[in-house]
């Protein structure tokens, strides 16, 4: 039958280009199609393609999807749960494939062998840092930090921890983080040659005292590899590869709060994605690995190391982070890191041992009048101490009006 048309049409062409007019009755015959139909063809008509060009609800992403696919490090999984935490309408991870191999989008792969061996469940817990990241927040800030990345053997669980700075006592305050979240502790803990847990001297590499005592009292033990060793430590050098989950959110997020929600969301959902080696999600195997993690510490143990304090980096502004909030410090501390201690509601900060200042707990933005007037007076010299003052406190009772943290 399209045979039959394509003759027909050519026809048609013929008896135009001569200026012949057609006899429909006669081409009906010929052709086997209605002369009504032929007539209609004769006075400009066209068929509609088969194929439609249907519109994807990707396509509204197209151009951003573009400009994330030039990320170093991004890869496909990624850009996928960045996309559809901003739009579940976006549909199957296999149809957001589809769609980028139909346009040609395509992110540059690094190729990393890793050879794999097993281990029995609540036999192991491998660790290791995922350092010096850097992030920038919707409003052009800068967060430097570190991820503490943990993954067990046997399920494949992770879990990822945020922190500043990368001191042993960070590095128990993440295992203990880990233990709670895992419910249990492993038999055995593996890590390479950080400096927070080994003291080196020359060829000889030992677990430092304090690390040592630490990992006793957690009630398991620790074994170090060399650095870099895929062999020992292949499972959680994978987990690290998960962090390039955050690379799409990078320009995206509102805060540092907002940043660590990110994290614990990543964690998630890695934990319910099919492990390639296991083909089961790593959160139903943990279900089976629990039964065989020992039982955690007591809390008094536990919370002998968890020292409330946090370091943080004083900013330009000359506030310091914590816990989602801000507070003041003297801008001569500006670079510096300080130490948050927070005892009922009151914020006590730190440096070199030296309390320089105190704060209530209760505002998202922590000024006293002292430190912004110092601000001031570093900005604009040309002030005088009255128009500072009188400055300093219209600025503040405006920051009061809009940022008072809500009940």
């Amino acid at each position: 039958m399209k045979k039959n048309y394509k003759d027909m049409k050519g026809q048609l062409e013929i008896m135009k280009t001569l200026g012949i007019k057609p006899n429909f009755s006669e081409l009906q015959r010929t052709y086997g199609i209605d002369r009504h139909t032929i007539k209609k063809y004769y006075d400009g008509f066209e068929r509609r393609s088969s194929i439609r060009n249907k519109v994807s609800k990707i396509d509204l992403y197209y151009d951003e999807i573009k400009n994330k696919m030039e990320l170093v490090g991004v890869n496909i999984i990624s850009l996928y749960q960045y996309f559809y935490d901003k739009d579940n309408k976006i549909g199957t991870y296999s149809n957001f494939k589809k769609y980028l191999k139909k346009h040609n989008l395509k992110p540059k792969k690094n190729i990393d062998v890793h050879p794999r061996y097993e281990t029995q469940a609540g036999e192991q817990l491998q660790f290791d840092w995922k350092e010096d990241l850097k992030m920038i927040s919707k409003h052009g800030e800068l967060f430097k930090f570190n991820i503490f990345s943990a993954t067990l053997g046997f399920s494949r669980l992770h879990d990822f921890v945020y922190t500043k700075t990368k001191t042993r006592e960070d590095l128990e305050r993440c295992l203990i983080s880990t233990f709670k979240y895992i419910g249990g502790v492993p038999k055995k803990l593996l890590t390479d040659n950080m400096r927070a847990v080994a003291d080196i001297n020359g060829n000889e590499v030992t677990v430092n005292k304090e690390f040592n005592q630490f990992v006793k009292d957690m009630g398991t033990s620790i074994k170090l590899c060399k650095p870099y060793s895929p062999e020992t430590k292949g499972k959680d050098e994978t987990a690290n590869k998960f962090m390039n989950w955050l690379i799409p959110y990078n320009h995206e997020f509102e805060d540092e709060k907002e940043l660590l929600e990110i994290i614990t969301k990543i964690r998630n959902k890695v934990n319910s994605t099919i492990n390639q080696t296991t083909n089961i999600q790593p959160i139903l195997l943990y279900k089976k690995e629990k039964e065989y993690l020992l039982d955690l510490p007591s809390i008094h143990i536990m919370d002998s190391y968890l020292v409330n304090v946090e370091k943080s980096k004083v900013t330009k502004d000359s506030l310091i982070y914590y816990k989602g909030q801000r507070y003041s410090v003297s801008p001569k501390y500006i670079g510096q890191f300080v130490k948050a201690k927070q005892i009922d509601n009151i914020l006590y900060l730190y440096h070199n041992k030296e309390l320089i200042a105190t704060h209530k707990i209760n505002k998202i933005f922590n000024y006293t009048k002292k430190h912004y007037s110092e601000c001031l007076k570093m900005t604009m010299p040309y002030k005088s101490d009255n128009e500072i003052d009188k400055l300093t406190q219209k600025n503040l009772q405006n920051l009061d009006k809009l940022l008072i943290k809500e009940n």
